[in-house]
């Protein structure tokens, strides 16, 4: 019983290195990622050397895949190119069990003493974070020789010694076996490894080990399949098409093994070193003949998951991925994202509500409608925020963190103004038939225009933190207050005038002039955060 606890401990060690490790490269090089991912979808042979590269990087395929379905699941990626980086995955996850069979045993408290000094000492610099990688690369090798060791005994038993016998003539058997092994390990590169060590010891022929290891492959696409169900569509495409290929490759593959076992027992080498060779060569084989296959598989999973479409009509958020929230500054940049995206339905609702304006009847209801859109993104944004771990922040992105929520309230607080603008003009203009002034309405559009453009030119300095803009931004309020304030003149000078129509409108008038006003401070409040920050970076 001991010696089983030990044996699942090590691998709650693996998947806990693993885990380190990717989180730490992701907050080191997540956007770096990202972009390589994105540049190398264009050509086949560069997103499938991408996803050997990543894959070495995270230590894991599954992470691999995690990222992928992310990106493909916010539309930054298309599933063909995405399927050529799963493939691409497979080979570096074979590649790095040929690396972790090497004797690294020197190698593990090495690496966990440096990572652990780097790591505490400066832990909100990139240093740190190379210093939390690691300390997880140095638990991957130390788990996997504790899983090795933890099962040599296990192996050795009597009663398990008949188990592995019966593993002698199914081939089904022997590779779902070796896909049982890859699920409860949470890694194919553990279950591959432990087949290779009882193929050494001689308690499994090598004809099991070579099943084992396509079955563990096989395994490691179901993991994929089970930890992405919870993406949308797009997402889990991406998991089913990776496992179809594995699959492919076993039902081309099984019927052979006899032949390919007999023929690798008169290579020279030790069963161990043949186990792991024929792992990386099977991946490699099979991937590189399915790469032209992606197109295909691509249309046969979007076959076979269709886009279910939501029964809720308002607005959900895009952006928001939760599997990004391990990596500060790729969460930030979702969010980010997303408030523009809220960004866009507020100028919506400025676009509408000057209709409005004008008297088109009807336009108020979908103002309303829409300002329920920029509550749902708002809420979403701030409990996203609120789930990034502050205490993983550097100095600039704490600073981030604060603009994108800080922009995310004015552009609620907008919202809310322009859909009460909508409903006032409505109900104090339609109801009783009563029009601005031509002068009156003139100034409103003109007005108007104006807030869009600095909605608009707040959005890019949001998104930019350019300089020049913001002193723009700047510039363009205070011309906005001067000329909110002439109107203002303007109207009680009609009224001075005894205008009929200006004296009818005239509450609802002054009023939206009052609510245009509170939206350009809303909309220009980005620009005094790029401007004091700089002031700051100037003085230090």
């Amino acid at each position: 019983m001991l010696t089983l606890l030990h044996l699942l401990s090590s691998v709650a060690l693996l998947v806990w290195g693993t885990h380190i490790v990717r989180t730490g490269i992701m907050r080191v090089y997540g956007t770096n990622l990202r972009r390589i991912l994105s540049d190398s979808i264009e050509k086949k042979p560069l997103a499938f050397i991408s996803g050997i590269g990543v894959t070495a990087l995270v230590q894991s395929s599954n992470a691999t895949a995690l990222l992928v379905t992310s990106f493909v699941a916010q539309g930054l990626v298309g599933l063909a190119p995405a399927l050529v980086i799963m493939l691409g995955a497979d080979v570096g996850t074979a590649l790095m069990a040929r690396v972790l069979t090497f004797d690294l045993s020197w190698l593990s408290p090495l690496l966990i003493l440096v990572g652990v000094f780097l790591f505490l000492s400066r832990k909100q610099t990139r240093i740190g974070q190379m210093g939390r990688v690691s300390i997880g690369l140095g638990l991957i090798i130390l788990a996997l020789e504790l899983i090795v060791a933890a099962a040599t005994p296990i192996t050795q038993a009597s009663g398990v010694k008949v188990l592995f016998s019966s593993l002698t003539g199914d081939v089904m058997l022997d590779s779902l076996t070796g896909a049982l092994f890859a699920i409860v390990s949470y890694s194919s590169l553990a279950a591959v490894l432990l087949t290779a060590t009882l193929t050494a010891s001689g308690v499994i022929s090598l004809k099991v080990a070579l099943c084992l290891v396509i079955g563990a492959n096989l395994g490691s696409g179901l993991l994929a399949v089970i930890t992405t169900s919870g993406q949308n569509a797009a997402g889990r495409r991406v998991a089913l098409g990776s496992l179809l290929f594995k699959l492919l490759g076993c039902v081309l593959v099984l019927p052979f093994v006899v032949y390919l076992a007999d023929m690798m027992s008169r290579v020279p080498g030790s069963n161990k070193e043949l186990v792991i060779y024929f792992h990386v060569f099977y991946n490699l084989i099979r991937c590189l003949v399915l790469i032209p296959l992606t197109g295909p598989m691509a249309k046969l999973c979007d076959m076979l998951i269709a886009d279910v479409a939501a029964d809720d009509p308002r607005l959900r958020p895009r952006h928001l991925d939760a599997s990004a929230l391990d990596t500060p500054t790729l969460a930030l940049a979702n969010a980010a994202r997303e408030t523009l995206r809220m960004g866009d339905v507020v100028e919506h609702m400025m676009i509408l509500q000057r209709e409005v304006l004008h008297g088109k009847r009807g336009q108020d209801k979908e103002v309303r409608r829409l300002d329920d859109d920029v509550d749902v993104l708002y809420t979403a944004i701030k409990l996203y925020l609120a789930q990034i771990q502050k205490e993983d922040l550097g100095e600039e992105d704490s600073r981030r963190w604060a603009e994108i929520i800080e922009m995310a309230l004015n552009l609620e607080q907008a919202g809310d103004i322009i859909e009460r603008m909508a409903g006032d003009v409505a109900a104090k203009s339609y109801a009783v038939r009563r029009a601005f002034s031509t002068e009156g309405l003139a100034e409103l559009d003109a007005l108007h225009e104006r807030l869009i453009d600095n909605l608009r030119l707040s959005l890019s300095v949001f998104l930019s933190g350019d300089i020049a803009s913001a002193k723009r931004l700047r510039r363009s309020k205070h011309r906005f207050r001067i000329l909110d304030r002439r109107y203002a003149h303007a109207h009680v000078d009609r009224l001075h005038q005894q205008n009929v129509q200006s004296i009818e409108t005239s509450s609802l008038h002054l009023g939206l002039l009052g609510d245009m006003k509170r939206l350009n401070s809303l909309f220009c409040a980005v620009a005094y955060n790029v401007l004091d920050q700089d002031e700051k970076d100037a003085r230090s």
